[in-house]
């Protein structure tokens, strides 16, 4: 892996730790935790502990209609029944918090959310040598 390519991942998953406290402060006391998952702030990883663990893994868009980027991935960690329109709710504000956010971690690069068939999808400038 390059060091551009390592930046860019350890930027990404800053970004993703923020947003991550946020949606705990926001949505964390909704649900209980499932059994075997640590209170937030328990472990180093925040995708480790807490109601939530945000992230996103990238594709190489075969079959997509923007291509390359990073598939936006939102798990609640709970073994309530948790509704559509709850998971909406807690989706939109993720998706939203990477919009306000993409241009603080990202400064030099353009880049978007955008809605891909099904999923979020962070588009735009990867190149490796900015």
């Amino acid at each position: 892996m390059s060091a551009d390519q390592r930046e860019i991942d350890q930027r990404m998953q800053k970004m993703f730790r923020e947003i991550d406290a946020e949606l705990e402060g926001q949505f964390g006391s909704k649900f209980p935790l499932h059994p075997s998952r640590a209170p937030e702030g328990a472990t180093s990883n925040p995708s480790m502990d807490g109601l939530f663990n945000v992230g996103a893994t990238f594709s190489a868009g075969y079959g997509s209609e923007y291509g390359r980027g990073y598939v936006v991935d939102v798990h609640i960690v709970t073994l309530a029944k948790v509704s559509d329109e709850e998971k909406m709710e807690i989706y939109s504000a993720a998706v939203d918090l990477i919009k306000e956010k993409l241009p603080i971690f990202f400064p030099e690069r353009d880049m978007k959310v955008k809605f891909d068939k099904n999923v979020y999808k962070i588009i735009g400038d990867f190149r490796l040598d900015t």
